[in-house]
């Protein structure tokens, strides 16, 4: 279990999971109590049989944690506690004294381990073909609830207060100017970054930007018809088809910002979680189901399953899920206008959840300074496109610095 030197706010922090706990994980992935398959050839009833019984055969015969465990304390980890609640965060610092610090957040179904084939091209690009000048230091915190951060005891914790909370956390390492990115929740948080405008925050970058009209996103998200007299573009008018059908296929939000404590089923069996944090959306399930059916693909089975057993092995499934239930509280949209005043980068990968056009951009962030489509990605971009994500963070940040 994890480990911790108590001994100033910012605490060196190092963990072990016992070989008994990898036992009881692989015991219990072989007493699985497997549904009926579906009746249907595609996807359109959720993750399928056949992937889930291919991911707990790899999961419990060939499968091996230590390699992610041990990829994980070879970085400096540490614990601060703000607003009451132990943050945990990676802290890798490029050899280039002028480096621009950056503060990348995860999201849902994801973690930490989201971000670990960015660091190094981030701090070190000389060493991957760019510039020094293009240099970062990298903090990557784990959001309340997740991973080693601590689990709230109390409602409060939603995302407005979690981007006070990176601000603190910034400040609290020294940095006097620094940069935000984000995707998912981290696109959410990130965005509110940019609302509060915190002192020496210079910009955000976003892959998955807050810029649809909210009145368009209200209207989808009720089921209810477009407000009257609006025109759409092409690119408009396909954004709008695709927040359509996130908002028909998004059960598993409902269910973790309704009833995130009924869940229970998640915190007992590991493949009851890997197939809920499987169905995410449609185009990573089908990335994901191709690559446990052996196709190559930009994540491995092992990436998957680091991700998955990170939830499991830390007791995550329900305290993450709450997150949903906190920003179903204050009403917060997910892919709004949020009122970003500091100077904007985005990113538009073409599997991500929406594609958002440049024209919702425009209007979105009125200091944007970058905006790109991507030819390949979705939305979990650090992960599965890493040198594109990479080049796209040098590239919107770069006059910021």
């Amino acid at each position: 279990m994890p480990v911790t030197n108590e001994t100033s706010a910012i605490r060196p922090f190092t963990f072990e999971f016992s070989d008994a706990e990898l036992g009881d994980l692989r015991a219990r992935i072989l007493a699985t109590r497997w549904p009926d398959g579906e009746t249907v050839k595609d996807q359109s009833q959720g993750t399928q049989l056949a992937t889930m019984r291919e991911l707990a055969r790899y999961w419990a015969a060939e499968y091996d944690w230590r390699k992610i465990e041990a990829r994980l304390r070879a970085l400096p980890q540490f614990i601060t506690e703000i607003d009451g609640l132990d943050i945990h965060f990676l802290h890798v610092r490029s050899r280039h004294e002028n480096a621009l610090p950056l503060i990348v957040t995860h999201g849902w179904p994801g973690s930490i381990i989201e971000q670990l084939k960015i660091i190094e091209p981030l701090t070190d690009p000389a060493g991957h073909g760019a510039d020094v000048s293009d240099a970062f230091h990298v903090v990557i915190p784990s959001l309340p609830g997740h991973g080693f951060s601590g689990k709230p005891s109390a409602g409060g914790w939603n995302p407005e207060r979690i981007a006070r909370a990176w601000a603190e956390l910034m400040r609290r390492l020294g940095y006097t100017r620094y940069v935000a990115q984000g995707g998912d929740w981290g696109a959410l948080v990130t965005d509110l970054m940019g609302v509060q405008a915190p002192k020496g925050l210079l910009g955000i970058h976003t892959n998955m930007p807050g810029a649809v009209p909210p009145a368009i996103e209200q209207a989808i998200a009720a089921g209810e018809p477009l407000p009257s007299g609006l025109s759409f573009s092409e690119e408009e008018r396909r954004a709008v088809e695709q927040l359509q059908f996130f908002y028909k296929h998004v059960a598993y939000a409902l269910m973790m910002g309704s009833r995130p404590q009924t869940l229970t089923g998640l915190a007992d069996s590991p493949a009851g979680l890997a197939a809920f944090m499987l169905d995410h959306d449609a185009a990573s399930l089908e990335l994901i189901s191709r690559v446990f059916a052996g196709q190559p693909e930009g994540l491995t089975r092992d990436d998957v399953l680091d991700n998955v057993t990170l939830y499991w092995l830390t007791g995550t499934a329900i305290s993450a899920a709450r997150l949903y239930w906190e920003n179903a509280q204050t009403g917060t949209p997910f892919f709004s206008v949020k009122g970003v005043s500091v100077p904007a980068a985005v990113s538009v990968f073409p599997d991500e959840l929406y594609q958002a056009p440049k024209s919702w951009a425009e209007q979105a962030y009125p200091n944007l300074v970058h905006y790109n489509r991507l030819d390949k990605g979705g939305h979990f971009a650090a992960w599965e496109q890493p040198g594109l994500f990479v080049r796209e963070l040098r590239a919107g940040f770069r006059s910021l610095r």
